[in-house]
């Protein structure tokens, strides 16, 4: 019997090796492409807000490296990996919401903070949402980019196999992991192909923005786990693979 080969898109740093180990152990063969890599801005958010908003662990560890102090503001975090980074880096951590996502923090802060000065640090590919819903609801925002999403030299190799029909399933952990895949595949002309064999293969999102990205853009999503956990994500698609 032929092992599956599972595609997983993950910043290029621990978090792909991590993948790889955990696709490993669950028995199928993991591709590796890394569809986004992380290019520090060296900013740091500002210390004068009413509320902080942190929305990766990448972007709590790149501020607690500047040195970062939030002052008295409320800190708020999207997802628990986010929450999990600031407490290990000795934040205290007052917010986060039940819905992981920006439309969940939003949710969450209706009705506190009119008035209130609102700092949100994260990438330069975040989610319009955030900053929108804010100041609808009378906040003040400020967006400091901590670090750049770029596409890294070499990511691809799952679109070419995507397009043979040689992959049994793909893992997407963001919507811009969608959108950088489908760049490539459009820049090497296989761009129809690609989608093709993403729909014969069993196609994962870590959570509803991320399937509705796919979605939007061609691709048929079968599994979205019920938490935004890369570990569930895979063992929920793998699982469908039986």
């Amino acid at each position: 019997m032929t092992t599956p080969t599972v595609a997983v898109f993950r910043p290029d740093d621990e978090r792909l090796e991590r993948a790889v180990e955990e696709l490993s152990s669950l028995g199928v063969d993991p591709l590796a492409d890394p569809m986004l890599a992380v290019e520090p801005t060296d900013a740091t958010p500002r210390s004068d807000a009413d509320y902080v908003v942190l929305t990766s662990k990448t972007g709590v560890e790149l501020a607690a490296a500047r040195g970062w102090d939030p002052g008295d503001a409320t800190v708020c975090a999207i997802g628990d990996a986010t929450a999990d980074a600031l407490a290990d880096h000795g934040y205290a951590v007052d917010v986060v919401p039940d819905e992981f996502s920006s439309r969940g923090l939003v949710d969450r802060l209706q009705g506190e903070i009119d008035g209130a000065r609102i700092e949100v640090a994260r990438s330069d590919h975040g989610s319009a949402v955030l900053l929108d819903g804010s100041e609808a609801a009378g906040a003040y925002v400020h967006e400091t980019v901590l670090y750049r999403l770029v596409v890294p030299d070499g990511a691809g190799v799952a679109v070419e196999r995507a397009a043979d029909g040689a992959l049994d399933a793909a893992l997407f952990t963001s919507s811009l992991t969608v959108e950088n895949f489908l760049s490539i595949a459009a820049d090497r002309g296989v761009r129809e192909q690609a989608v093709a064999g993403l729909n014969d293969a069993v196609v994962g999102a870590i959570g509803s923005p991320t399937k509705e990205t796919a979605s939007e853009l061609g691709i048929d999503v079968d599994v979205v786990p019920d938490a935004a956990s890369f570990e569930l994500l895979a063992e929920t698609t793998v699982s469908r693979l039986d």
